[in-house]
């Protein structure tokens, strides 16, 4: 039988740590002490009929979305969801692509309820959603960075930017494509958490014999992805396939860009990286201090 909903501080004091299932959040609040401690026992009474109400729906939520038939659906994590993977369903993609996402845009939103908080983050499993206050700003550290690049963000107020997530073929969820990882920032949680999928989803080789593919379903029988064929291993690639893959990912990216859907995007594979957007992705934070998310 699955354990309740648990909740505990971590070692350090600041952050609170809530699980259930496959839901395992770190949640930190910035501002007054008294704020903070509401903010806090609103997220943990929030937390406690999270994955039931995502469970009822699971059907239906593993189904593929519509362009033009949006699902009215019953709880406000999965209305996320599907809200999140619309504009991207011209591609194949179903809701469960935002559920990291969306979840802790839901954890935030119940922090935030009647609070004043300066900053505040929900981190799920490097998907997150971020709160930051006028003049505020908050520092991620992203991962997959290398070829010189930082390893490390400043998001800031002004740059409208309220989640940040991260997709690739060697993390939790399976990916169709090729790329160690893709860093999205965009507005909510779910919505980069949907594209950062996508994106990873393109940088990709298809055909290549350096690439072992096997069926989802073959791996988790009742995956949202069916007999698609997910990456389960990357052999060596010369440079200009590299290249291509991550070009091909790019190409994505920059759309997303271009049609306001997401901020900028990091894209990393062999060594070699990808950038899109204006947001200062390479940048290392002034302060480290205010690091507060693995994305």
């Amino acid at each position: 039988m699955m354990d309740g909903p648990q909740a505990h501080w971590l070692q350090d004091g600041k952050r609170l740590h809530l699980n259930h299932g496959p839901i395992d959040l770190i949640i930190e609040a910035f501002g007054e002490a008294q704020e903070c401690r509401l903010a806090y026992e609103q997220a943990v009474a929030r937390f406690q009929t999270m994955l039931i109400e995502l469970v009822r729906e699971l059907p239906e939520l593993r189904l593929p979305a519509f362009f033009l038939a949006p699902r009215a659906f019953d709880g406000p994590t999965a209305r996320r969801m599907e809200a999140a993977v619309m504009p991207l369903a011209e591609s194949f993609i179903t809701p469960m692509a935002a559920v990291a996402g969306s979840v802790a845009d839901e954890m935030l939103a119940a922090l935030l309820a009647g609070r004043r908080l300066e900053r505040a983050y929900v981190n799920n499993g490097g998907d997150s959603a971020l709160h930051i206050g006028k003049g505020r700003s908050i520092g991620l550290a992203v991962a997959g960075t290398g070829n010189g690049m930082a390893d490390r963000i400043t998001i800031r107020a002004e740059d409208g930017v309220g989640g940040v997530a991260t997709s690739g073929w060697r993390g939790r969820s399976f990916s169709l494509g090729i790329a160690d990882a893709v860093t999205v920032l965009a507005r909510t949680g779910a919505e980069a958490d949907a594209a950062a999928t996508l994106i990873a989803n393109a940088v990709n080789l298809p055909g290549n014999p350096a690439i072992k593919r096997i069926p989802a379903c073959e791996l988790s029988p009742d995956s949202d992805l069916g007999a698609r064929l997910v990456t389960q291993g990357v052999g060596m690639l010369a440079p200009g396939e590299v290249a291509r893959a991550l070009d091909n990912g790019l190409a994505v990216a920059e759309d997303f860009r271009r049609r306001g859907l997401v901020a900028g995007s990091a894209l990393f594979l062999g060594g070699e990286a990808r950038i899109s957007g204006s947001v200062a992705l390479a940048a290392p934070s002034k302060n480290p201090r205010e690091e507060v998310a693995h994305a």
